[in-house]
């Protein structure tokens, strides 16, 4: 299954800047600007162990060209109406990040 862009926070970091290395780490893909989603929490929600997540929104102009790194052994664009199968609660996730996009 298909998963977003994510890891780990370093002790040193926020967790925005978390989520930018991590999209430039997996991707390629550097942005400035972010805007928060929100805080993800179920127990449940990762079956690998207790995880926390916070979820971020990047506007981009174009889709650019994307390659997976680090621990993403690929990346690519979908069309938002034509999405793979996702990990763990993506799905949510992607689709709060709809709904914060509206409102921008």
């Amino acid at each position: 299954m298909w998963a977003l862009p994510g890891g780990f926070m370093n002790m040193d970091e926020t967790a925005e800047q978390c989520a930018r290395r991590e999209l430039e780490e997996e991707t390629g893909l550097k942005v400035n600007e972010l805007q928060q989603i929100g805080a993800y929490t179920a127990v449940d929600r990762d079956p690998r162990g207790r995880t926390v997540s916070v979820a971020y929104l990047a506007v981009v102009d174009a889709a650019a060209e994307v390659e997976g790194g680090d621990d993403a052994a690929r990346a690519e664009w979908f069309p938002i109406s034509e999405l793979p199968g996702l990990a763990f609660d993506h799905a949510e996730i992607i689709r709060d990040g709809l709904s914060l996009l509206k409102r921008l």
